[in-house]
Order: C-alpha cells, then sequence, then structure tokens
C-alpha cells in the first residue's frame, strides 16, 4: 500500500500525530473553562478542584517516559489507542459525578494519564523514529499544535459552557476524540519497518537504530538512572523546570489574576494569553526550522535569555493605559515553547534517536514538577505579600542563569551504536 502513495508514509503518520496532540491540547485547556461551572453547581472551593487539575499536570509529565516504554514495547498505535480511551472515558464521566474525589480520579488520573500518552514524547518518538532529516522543523511543527489545539478549543468551549452549559462541551470534546479514534486505529503505523520502508531521509547503508523492547517500566526506570550518571541529562531536565516553572507554572495559571490586580479586565487578560497561544505558533515552529540550522545551545541561550529579561521587566507593564502588556504577549508568545525542538535535539544528542523518546520523557517530568511547583509558590507570594511582582521576578532571574548555564552542556555525543542496530538496505 505505501509504495504506491505519491509520498513517504511518514507524512501521513506526521499528520495523524499532529491531530491527536491538537485535540489532546484542547482537553487539557478545559480546566480553566470548567473551574467556575464546578464551583457554581457542586459548592467546591477552588483550591479543592484546582488539587485535581495539580494531579492532572503531575501525571502528564510523570506518564510520559513509561508511555515512551509502552510505545517501544507495544507499538505507537496501541498506545495511542489507549490514552485516547482513557481521555474520553474520563472527561465523559466527569458528566455524572456527584462528589469532588470522583473528580481528582476521573480528571486528576484517567485523564493525567490519558494526556500523557498523548503528549509530547509521542511527538519526539514518532519524528525520530520516521525522520532522518528535519527533525527540528517538525519537532517545532509538533510542538505547535498545543497552541494550536487551545487556540481552536478554548473559544469555542467557552462560548458552548457559557450558552450550553459545562456538560454540552465536555461532549463536544469526546464527540471529536471519538471520530481521531478510528482515524489513528486505520492510518497510524508504527514504524517504517513496518511498511518495508526506511525512514524519511535515510539512505542505503545508514545505521537505523532499532528501539529497546523489553519490560517498558524496567526501560523507564534504567532511562533515569543513566540520565542521571551524565551532566547533560540534569542540564537539561533543569532548564526545562524552569521553562515549565515561567510559563504553564507562572505566566499560563496566574497572568489573569495579575491582570485583575492591576485593574485589567479579565476578558483583556485573556486576550493577552489567546495573543501568546497565537504568537507561539510562529515562535516554536520558527525555532524547529532554526535548531536544524543553528548551534542548539546558543538558540537555548537566547530563549532563556530574553524570557529572563521580559519576565523581570514585567511588573512594570501593568499599565492598563499602556500597550507594554500586549507588547510583552508578542515577545513572550514567540519564546513560549521554542525551548523544546533544540532541547529533544540535545537529547538525541546525548542518548541517541531510539531512546529519545524516553529520556526526553524524564525532562518533560521536569518540566511538569517545575509548572506544579511555580503554580503553587506564586499563589503562596500573592497570599503574604499581595502581589505578583516578586514571584515575576525571581522566575525573571532563574531564567538567566538558567540561560549561562546552557554552556556547560556538552555537544560530544555519548552515544553507542546498539547492538541491534540495522543498516538501512
Amino acid at each position: 500500500m505505501s509504495r504506491r502513495l505519491p509520498f513517504h508514509y511518514s507524512w501521513i503518520v506526521l499528520i495523524v500525530t499532529f491531530f491527536t496532540l491538537i485535540v489532546a491540547a484542547g482537553v487539557r485547556s478545559m480546566p480553566g473553562i470548567l473551574i467556575l461551572p464546578l464551583e457554581k453547581e457542586f459548592g467546591w472551593d477552588r483550591s479543592a478542584i484546582s488539587f485535581a487539575v495539580s494531579v492532572n499536570l503531575l501525571l502528564y509529565g510523570l506518564v510520559g517516559p513509561f508511555a515512551a516504554g509502552l510505545m517501544n514495547r507495544f507499538g505507537l498505535k496501541k498506545i495511542m489507542i489507549v490514552g485516547l480511551t482513557l481521555l474520553i472515558s474520563g472527561i465523559l464521566l466527569t458528566t455524572i459525578m456527584r462528589t469532588n474525589w470522583q473528580l481528582v480520579v476521573l480528571w486528576g488520573i484517567m485523564v493525567g494519564f490519558g494526556s500523557g500518552m498523548a503528549a509530547l514524547v509521542l511527538g519526539a518518538t514518532v519524528v525520530n523514529r520516521w525522520f532522518v532529516t528535519h527533525r527540528g522543523l517538525l519537532m517545532g511543527i509538533l510542538t505547535a499544535s498545543t497552541a494550536t489545539g487551545q487556540i481552536i478549543f478554548l473559544p469555542l468551549l467557552a462560548s458552548l459552557t457559557e450558552k450550553e452549559g459545562w456538560r454540552n462541551a465536555v461532549y463536544m470534546v469526546a464527540i471529536v476524540l471519538g471520530i481521531l479514534l478510528p482515524t489513528v486505529l486505520i492510518l497510524m503505523k508504527d514504524s517504517p519497518k513496518q511498511l518495508d520502508l526506511l525512514p524519511f531521509g535515510a539512505k542505503e547503508g545508514d545505521v537505523i537504530p532499532s528501539p529497546p523492547g523489553g519490560n517498558p517500566f524496567i526501560e523507564a526506570i534504567s532511562a533515569l538512572r543513566e540520565g542521571m550518571r551524565s551532566k547533560n541529562f540534569w542540564l537539561l531536565a533543569g532548564s526545562f523546570f524552569i521553562c515549565g516553572a515561567s510559563t504553564n507554572g507562572l505566566v499560563g495559571t496566574h497572568m489573569v489574576p495579575a491582570c485583575s490586580d492591576h485593574g485589567i479586565p479579565e476578558v483583556r487578560a485573556a486576550g493577552l494569553l489567546a495573543l501568546m497561544g497565537l504568537c507561539d505558533l510562529v515562535g516554536t515552529v520558527g525555532s524547529g526550522w532554526l535548531s536544524d540550522r543553528v548551534n542548539n545551545k546558543i538558540l537555548l541561550f537566547a530563549y532563556y535569555g530574553l524570557r529572563g529579561i521580559s519576565l523581570l521587566l514585567l511588573p512594570q507593564a501593568f499599565d492598563p493605559e499602556s500597550d507594554r502588556l500586549s507588547l510583552f504577549a508578542v515577545f513572550y508568545g514567540l519564546d513560549w515553547i521554542a525551548t523544546v525542538p533544540p532541547t529533544v535535539a540535545l537529547t538525541a544528542k546525548t542518548f541517541g534517536r531510539e531512546k529519545v523518546g524516553m529520556m526526553f520523557g524524564w525532562v518533560v517530568a521536569f518540566h511538569q514538577i517545575g509548572s506544579a511547583t511555580a503554580a503553587y509558590g506564586a499563589g503562596i507570594l500573592r497570599t503574604t505579600q499581595g502581589h505578583y511582582d516578586n514571584a515575576f521576578m525571581l522566575a525573571g532571574a532563574l531564567c538567566v542563569v538558567t540561560a549561562v548555564s546552557i554552556f556547560a552542556i556538552s555537544t560530544k555525543s555519548e552515544v553507542k551504536i546498539p547492538e541491534n542496530a540495522e543498516l538501512a538496505t
């Protein structure tokens, strides 16, 4: 079948993955819309609802390396099907929940596990398994799908929730997931070898590493142990901890209430986040293109350094009568997750393409831990000090320190040709 196509089948796999990540991002964007309706209907306080969201965020990150191991052992398609099934089941069952512990189980655990199986580790695995060329650009495109999902789903879900109720918004997402599920089942393939193909861009005689196929849980823990012995791993994981803290954890969670503290309406504040997401599409795809052509350490130095400077200046931008916040949204949006493509490239350089999904999964886990830490920590600072200024300043300073630390990453490959490697023929 694949040999009769006028193009390489890898592009079909990429498209299916792209739409899977878009829909998964849409699911992850829903808590921001559901908090107020759940408060109103069930009388739960915001901290109780936020706990379920925190569980979701942590599992989304921690599941990643184990999901990568499961993909190596059982194949991409099966794990994607399991993840999508968990997402559908979890969000549909929330429509009949009655207690807060059910929200924790359904949204925190089930949706957390499902979203972790349809996350950036999936994109990293697909790109490094199906492509030899254009990896940076393609990883940038898949990473940008997160912003695309939020831009597409957030306005629709917010409008539907306001007009028809939150349950109808949930049903709409479930329908989209239900359409995606058979698409993955029919079109998704585990590897080029399954279709008797070479990865896109590979030539005869190239070494094609085969993914490990042992116990996925043992492999995930072994990967963590291997990473802990590598200076590069700690530098990459530490930088991604700060990345998560300064984006999802701080700006993504607290930007709207910070604007409200300065008399800026919530609608305008939400519009700033949407503008960031739109700019993120351009920035992340552009970062992917650059990561194929420019030293990845220089890119990360620029991204973290510029992000740090913007956060250090942010407290002076909260003026309802000026355009400083709009300028911040554009500048910050371009840099939002532009760090992903060069980080994936350095991870692959250090540990090898056959391990990149699992090793990057652990790096993403640190990202989510940073997100959770900043979300909680910034809330404490706001409660005790009455403002977010020090939270933004601290995050900015940490980004600047991270930018400098990037140059300590070694560009010397730690990869050895594995025994199960094959020669492309």
